[in-house]
């Protein structure tokens, strides 16, 4: 059994991949390949509608946020909000682009960025909000956005692990000023290698993250904006492309199924995903909080299951950032949920022998 089974999701593809990935080799453009501005076509009215957003496809999950700031213009003596239960691309993005960042605590049912903590936190040096929507559910934008036009904040979504997932009716990749993704291969929506992508409805700050991304010019040698290397290139778009069909069109609703099937079988033995009124989940993580994780995690190993626990040592523990006035805070929920969480296997393509079989070992432990 794979706690990701990345294998089982490419042969519901492979036949698209390969026809993509020769056309590719055919042409031979490797950088800037018709590929690269399908992509951004296809997923850019995947999040629209009839009015496209604008997309740029870019290196990775992590290029995607820095690109995003420094189009912003956000930078030297600048804060901005974040949370300190994600992986370190969220804060490390900040400080490469030279402001602070700063920690707010997290909601205890969703994981999610929690928007009192974010209000409190708000100085005359804050210019925007980072929220990451956790493990496949979006944050509360709706307070967030209330806070942000209140205070004159610019959002930005982290949509690494939601891409797929709605609020309200509104897609994952269509809230604040800028919506950042990731296409690590074990995201919902995965490359073979690294690849991102940044999304907005504002023309001109589109034409500042393209820039952005290549070098900061918009025309050859001339560059107008501090940019850097960010381009996704035509293999990896390709293969994005070739996959998001099927994604689109049966990953999503087969994601929530399971996510459905395990909270079913689950909810009256431990803690299983809370999913707020008008949020649908993408389950990028099954997440549960048992009695004992440790002795949980041993129980699954010994019937041959892998589980993984995401982020057991939150930004505000990190050394790199153990300078930060923040870091002295205290962030009692995040710290809890650091202490009691972890990923079951989850994947759309996992059977329900194998759910069954993850689902009778859980009960087991909880029951002991």
């Amino acid at each position: 059994m794979q706690f990701i089974d990345i294998k089982a999701i490419h042969q519901k593809s492979s036949s698209q991949i390969d026809a993509a990935v020769a056309k590719v080799f055919e042409h031979g453009l490797y950088i800037n390949g018709p590929e690269v501005y399908e992509l951004e076509a296809t997923l850019g009215e995947f999040l629209g509608g009839t009015n496209p957003l604008d997309c740029v496809a870019v290196a990775s999950g992590t290029m995607a946020l820095e690109v995003a700031l420094r189009a912003l213009g956000i930078g030297s003596g600048d804060e901005v909000i974040t949370t300190p239960f994600t992986w370190i691309s969220t804060a490390e993005t900040i400080a490469l682009v030279g402001a602070k960042p700063v920690f707010a605590d997290i909601e205890a049912d969703t994981y999610n960025i929690d928007p009192k903590e974010v209000e409190k936190r708000i100085t005359a040096k804050t210019k925007a909000i980072i929220a990451v929507n956790l493990f496949g559910q979006m944050a509360d934008y709706s307070a967030l956005e209330a806070i942000a036009e209140k205070h004159g904040l610019k959002i930005i979504e982290d949509a690494a692990q939601s891409f797929g997932a709605e609020q309200n009716g509104r897609k994952s990749g269509t809230i604040g000023a800028v919506s950042c993704t990731s296409f690590f291969p074990a995201k919902p929506l995965g490359a073979y290698g690294d690849g991102g992508a940044v999304f907005t409805a504002d023309t001109q700050l589109g034409e500042a993250l393209r820039a952005v991304t290549n070098h900061g010019c918009k025309e050859r040698e001339s560059h107008y904006i501090l940019g850097t290397n960010g381009r996704c290139d035509s293999l990896q778009a390709a293969i994005i492309k070739a996959k998001f069909a099927n994604f689109r069109d049966e990953e999503i609703t087969l994601r929530q199924q399971v996510g459905a099937r395990y909270s079913e079988a689950l909810k009256d033995h431990l803690t299983v995903p809370v999913i707020h009124p008008g949020n649908t989940h993408i389950y990028a993580q099954y997440t549960i909080r048992p009695r004992d994780r440790n002795s949980l995690g041993e129980a699954l190993k010994a019937a041959d299951i892998p589980s993984a626990v995401y982020y057991r040592k939150p930004l505000h523990l990190q050394a790199v950032f153990a300078d930060l006035p923040c870091a002295k805070k205290t962030f009692p929920e995040t710290d809890k949920a650091a202490k009691e969480v972890i990923s079951l296997p989850f994947h759309p393509y996992l059977s329900e022998s194998e759910q069954d079989q993850i689902i009778a070992t859980v009960i087991a432990h909880e029951k002991a």
